[in-house]
């Protein structure tokens, strides 16, 4: 009597609840350790990667898979309605899609999705370029002129690598697919898998006759030159992407994207906080013990604080819509100015006698932080 076969999730270690990525990253997992090329320490190796094989056949396929978690082994049995055979793989299901990664080149040539399509239209390489800015351009927004390397399709052939008065032949290897596929007859079934064509290099064209400006490339290299608009409120290591002004992409595929990283100098009294700015401002101990009006530094000039009776030293002050313009327009970011109180040094005689004097017409009444401190002492 036969052995009784595993449930199918189980076999693949997955919930029936699993959805089809993880239902294919379980099989690639499990197909890769018990592959028998892959592992040949397990004597039993080959028979449980047909085992999930067969498992893997089932579950992803939609009408497979709901037959069987209706009826289980029997709704996919071959002589079930019109269910077909799991042996193995289906006839035409390309194990290229699935190995080729996994094993780079046990299935004849280990070419991934990408490379199995290397002749169909693909998009250009992104380019990196930085720009230093100064505080203020970062606030307010400036225009810079930018000068930057890049792969152009060649104006002389339009990119195809082809002379004047001639054009690419297309592969008669791969016949213009750029790809050359293999059917292998395996224990497990038909295995199909794809490589790139090595006479056209996955192209699907030969040149014959070079381009004698890009030598039958396509491409060349030339500087380009572009005006960027830097927005106001941008911050350090913020990045501006241009679409479309990268490299040339592929067989005619769009151009990458140019990201320019901004990175912005640090200002000499302001530091930036999201969309607030910070400063500290020294004011003298009479401005602090009898107010004043003070010039204080901002963004759009010189502007003006009143500072209250008494203020001591650390003190934060909030001026509404002083700081940094939102980069997408939404108001701006408020001052915060903190002062310091600046204790003054190299007295003169009269000067100390006027403090002295000060001083002893003040009690403990004027201090209430150290007229608290000391009553915290003496409890």
């Amino acid at each position: 009597m036969a052995d009784k076969k595993r449930d199918y999730y189980e076999v693949l270690g997955i919930p029936k609840t699993a959805d089809e990525n993880e239902i294919k990253k379980a099989f690639r997992t499990l197909a890769k350790k018990y592959h028998p090329d892959a592992n040949t320490a397990d004597k039993n190796a080959e028979a449980k990667f047909k085992e999930v094989n067969e498992a893997y056949s089932v579950l992803s396929e939609p009408d497979k898979k709901a037959r069987y978690d209706q009826y289980g082994h029997a709704g996919v049995d071959p002589n079930f309605g019109s269910g077909g055979g799991f042996g193995g793989f289906d006839a035409g299901f390309d194990v290229g899609d699935i190995f080729g990664d996994i094993f780079g080149g046990i299935f004849g040539g280990g070419s991934s999705r990408r490379s199995r399509y290397s002749n169909a239209p693909s998009k250009g390489e992104d380019v990196g370029y930085r720009v230093t800015i100064d505080f203020e351009e970062a606030a307010f927004g400036c225009k810079k002129d930018i000068s930057y390397s890049r792969v152009e399709r060649c104006s002389t052939c339009g990119g195809n690598g082809a002379a004047k008065g001639s054009v690419p032949e297309t592969c008669s290897t791969c016949r213009g697919s750029g790809q050359v596929t293999t059917q292998q007859r395996t224990p497990f079934g038909v295995m199909q898998s794809s490589r790139v064509c090595e006479n056209c290099r996955g192209k699907g064209k030969i040149v014959s006759q070079p381009c004698t400006d890009c030598h039958g490339n396509g491409y060349t290299k030339k500087q380009k030159k572009l005006e960027v608009a830097i927005p106001a409120g941008i911050d350090d290591g913020q990045r501006i992407v241009l679409t479309g002004q990268g490299n040339a992409g592929e067989n005619n595929g769009p151009n990458g994207d140019l990201i320019v990283l901004v990175a912005v100098r640090p200002h000499h009294i302001f530091e930036r906080d999201g969309y607030n700015l910070h400063c500290e401002v020294p004011i003298t101990f009479v401005e602090a013990a009898l107010g004043a009006k003070i010039i204080i530094p901002t963004l759009d000039g010189k502007g003006e604080l009143t500072i209250p009776e008494g203020t001591q030293s650390g003190t934060v002050f909030s001026i509404k819509g002083k700081g940094v313009q939102n980069v997408n327009g939404k108001g701006r970011g408020d001052l915060f100015v903190t002062v310091v109180i600046e204790v003054p040094k190299n007295l003169n005689k009269k000067q100390k006698e006027a403090l002295s004097a000060f001083g002893d017409c003040c009690d403990d009444k004027n201090y209430t932080k150290k007229q608290s401190f000391f009553s915290k002492f003496k409890k």
